[in-house]
């Protein structure tokens, strides 16, 4: 992707978008093409450099910020570098994640299933907290990149379907009662995509014979690519989508059908 030099009229002109696991993959590309809607990006990831590599890659109002999504004091001092820096967000894109590798539910320790839920779902919990005081004056949206894996789970990862269910069902939860502040919550339902965690999900190594077996249960044929998950974040995080909020909407090729 080129680098924004000059701002265009876009669907989110002179907004403050966080972006969160910005550092790669599917975050990454929402990234990018918020900023070239217009929007002022706060790139944020646990890895700073990752950051920093995708705050430069597009340029102008992008600025980059670290923390782990998971810790409150590491959330609240970026959101506050933010509002300071960028200006009270309008746009929270919850797209950080994590989950185990795929294998037999009583494999799992405590340890690792800590991990999944910390950073898939109380980061949630988290960023609302952290974010949703500086959006009750104007309003805004909020996308949480939930998954497929809490509407149709596989086998193999059910502490991270769990994880996801609960971002699900939260993002549901949250619409309802941040309406009446005028912030709209949605949640986007990623298929597999190609990510550097798509070996984890599959449990194998990224062959294309191992592929082939997951691709073959997608009617359209393919993985989630990141520019997939990109337009659809914005259209709910843009006005195309001001009477929506409750939604879970799978981008997933049929998946979930």
């Amino acid at each position: 992707m080129q680098a924004v030099t000059e701002t265009g009229r876009g669907r989110l002109e002179g907004r403050v978008a966080i972006v969160t696991g910005a550092g790669g993959g599917f975050g990454e590309a929402i990234a990018h093409l918020f900023a070239e809607e217009g929007a002022k990006v706060a790139v944020l990831d646990i890895r700073r450099e990752a950051a920093e590599r995708v705050a430069g890659a597009i340029g102008g109002t992008a600025r980059a910020f670290a923390a782990d999504v998971g810790v409150k004091a590491e959330v609240d001092a970026a959101v506050a570098e933010i509002a300071r820096t960028l200006g009270a967000p309008s746009v929270v894109v919850n797209n950080a994640g994590w989950t185990h590798r795929n294998q037999p539910l009583l494999d799992i320790d405590e340890e690792t299933f800590d991990k999944v839920f910390r950073v898939n779902v109380k980061s949630i919990y988290l960023m609302t907290m952290a974010t949703v005081p500086l959006m009750k004056e104007t309003g805004g949206s909020i996308v949480n990149v939930g998954s497929t894996a809490g509407i149709r789970p596989r086998p193999g990862l059910t502490w991270y379907n769990g994880s996801k269910g609960a971002v699900n069902l939260l993002s549901k939860s949250l619409a309802v009662e941040l309406a009446p502040l005028g912030i709209r919550v949605n949640g986007l339902c990623p298929v597999m995509g190609e990510t550097g965690l798509l070996e984890s999900f599959m449990g194998v190594e990224d062959t294309p014979e191992n592929r082939a077996r997951f691709v073959a249960t997608i009617p359209l044929g393919r993985l989630a690519r990141p520019g997939d998950i990109a337009k659809a974040a914005l259209y709910l995080a843009s006005d195309d989508s001001d009477f929506v909020t409750g939604v879970l909407l799978p981008v997933d090729g049929g998946r979930t059908v």
